[in-house]
This record gives C-alpha cells, structure tokens and sequence, in this order.
C-alpha cells in the first residue's frame, strides 16, 4: 500500500495536470450552471450525490462479464455481451455526475480527479472495443481487450477511492459539526441588521444569523458542498448563496434550493430573551 500512496501523492502534486485541467473544468462548470443541470447531477433532488451508487452498474456488469469469459464457456457467452453492453450504457450517466462533481475541485484533487476520469475513459474506450470485436466474431481479442478495461477500471477505482476517502471531496462537510443542544446565547439582537448576514461562534460550531424582518434564521455557517464561508455569501429571496460554487441554501430551514450541494445545511431554533439572541440545534 506504500506504493500506492506514495503514486497518489506524486499525482496531487503533479502541478503540470493543471494544464488541461483547469480549461477542462471552466467547460465543465459552464455546461453544468443552469440550475436544473444542477441539482440533477449534483443529487440535491434526492439528498445524496449521484455518482458513487451510479459506479456500482458498470463496475458490476463489467467485472461480472470478466468473470463469465473465464468461466462461463460457450454458453455464457451472450450474457458477458449483454453485461458489457450494460456496463457501456450505464457508464455515459455516470461519467457526467463525476465530471460535474470535478468540475468544483482545485488543486491535488483537481489533479487526482483527471487522472480518475482518464483510467476510467481508457476502461470505456476499452470495453466499447471489447463489445465490436465479439460482434465481428473476434472473441479472443473481446476477451483480451475487456480484461484491459478491467485494469484501467480498477487503478480509476482506486484513484476514485482516494479522492473520497483520502481528500474528502464531496463528502457533507458539516457532517460532524453539532451545535449546541440547549438554548445558546450568540449576539445582541440590536447588533443584527436587516438582511445582513453574520457569523458568530456557538458551542464548538459557528453559526450564520440573517435577520428577516421581525424573524431572525440560523444556518450552520460552514457550506455542505465544499465548506465555503456562508457569511460573505449573498442573500435572496429568502436563501443564501454559497460564494465558491453558488450552491442556494433555504435561511427557513437549510434546504438546497440549487447544487452543486446535495446536503442541507444544519439550522437552529432562534429565540429572543432579554434583547439577546438565543439558538440549540433542532430537536
């Protein structure tokens, strides 16, 4: 395993990646801005990130394909097809979550990302000529070239695993950040202006309060997405704009209204005692 940290640690700084990466990224983000886009490949429609469970299909079909050539005989023979087929199919929707979730790294995971994107397009290119050459009767050669997707699939799996694991990218950044569970007091309610966001300290956590009106809102202040600072993002229309990647955030409950974030931010019960502001986390 030292051989294979130190591989990834040689690729984190490989600064020359950045070459291809960063124009590469900017197309990215420019094709995924509309919000729609967003939120589908993003999951915040349904609260988790898309791309590692979308992994599972190809991943699946592909080694179940490998393993029916080397043990399946004749017989076996159209289900590996159909497998690879499946695996080339379901590998299109997957390669977009992933680039979409790339698209906001910077710096070693943007570099470990590329070189994630480019084993698993080397295990695509691959496979698609494992299913031609069994289609034109060359079994063999199928046999020879999926086995080599099988590879390049694998050294992406683990890149991929590193960037998860290791660097954390796209995991809930507020995760294990736990306010206060009994009612806190945080600021002098004569010190928050009108639609102006502020971050104060709150038990161990830090906290965004925006004042709406005669109701006060409190987010936890550290995005979910990436960890941008909530305070200096913008406020509208009863939300709060991440200012790294844009992701919009409900002040009334912390809902995503807008990816690339797919988790919602923690919010607090408020209350006013004695011209002071009080909040504890949600029941």
């Amino acid at each position: 395993m030292g051989v294979l940290n130190d591989l990834t640690g040689r690729l984190e700084r490989w600064e020359a990646l950045d070459t291809l990466a960063r124009p590469l990224a900017a197309g990215v983000g420019r094709a995924v801005r509309p919000r729609p886009v967003r939120n589908l490949l993003g999951g915040s429609t349904v609260g988790h990130p898309l791309h590692p469970p979308l992994t599972d299909v190809p991943i699946g079909a592909w080694s179940m394909a490998t393993l029916l050539d080397l043990a399946g005989g004749p017989a076996a023979e159209p289900a590996a097809d159909l497998l690879i087929a499946t695996g080339l199919a379901a590998a299109v929707p997957t390669a977009a979550t992933g680039l979409h979730d790339w698209s906001d790294t910077q710096g070693a995971a943007s570099r470990v990302g590329l070189v994630h994107a480019a084993a698993n397009s080397t295990a695509l290119g691959l496979y698609a000529a494992s299913l031609l050459a069994r289609r034109r009767g060359h079994r063999g050669t199928g046999k020879a070239l999926a086995l080599a997707g099988l590879g390049a699939r694998s050294g992406g799996g683990f890149v991929g695993g590193h960037l998860s694991f290791a660097q954390g990218v796209n995991v809930n950044r507020t995760a294990w950040r736990r306010g206060p569970a009994e009612w806190t007091d945080v600021l002098a309610e004569a010190e928050l202006g009108e639609g102006e966001p502020r971050r104060v300290p709150a038990g161990r956590v830090s906290v965004l309060l925006v004042r709406e009106g005669a109701r006060i809102h409190a987010l936890d202040s550290v995005c979910s997405h990436l960890g941008g600072p909530l305070e200096r993002g913008g406020i509208a229309e009863g939300c709060v704009q991440c200012p790294w990647h844009g992701s919009v955030f409900r002040l009334a409950d912390g809902g995503v209204v807008r990816g690339p974030a797919s988790y919602p931010q923690p919010s607090y019960e408020v209350r006013v005692q004695d011209g002071r502001i009080q909040l504890r986390a949600r029941p």
